[in-house]
């Protein structure tokens, strides 16, 4: 007996999407903004999914996807984080400025 692969397809990359980052299907969310709330706010599938606005599917699609791209997403969270604290530097002054002590 032959074994048939079913396969998921709730994500999908385009370079014109979120600039090319994965992201569920039907949404703006990247698996990027999944895994940043998961790790970051400590939420479970349900409350990833409240979070959202998405179904259990969707969420656990982008964790697996996650889990099986980790390196890179936790490098794209990386830089992503990085450019952030840039731009709020250049808001708000230097981190050796005033404002930020």
């Amino acid at each position: 007996m032959q074994a048939t692969i079913q396969s998921i397809n709730l994500i999908a990359t385009d370079p014109d999407v979120r600039s090319g980052r994965p992201y569920l299907i039907g949404t703006s969310v990247t698996v990027a903004d999944i895994a940043i709330v998961k790790l970051h706010h400590a939420q479970d599938a349900d409350g990833l999914a409240d979070w959202f606005g998405l179904t259990l599917p969707q969420v656990y699609a982008a964790l697996a996807y996650y889990y099986d791209h980790k390196k890179t997403i936790d490098s794209q969270i990386y830089t992503q984080l990085r450019q952030a604290q840039k731009f709020k530097e250049q808001r708000l002054g230097s981190k050796d400025s005033l404002l930020s002590r």
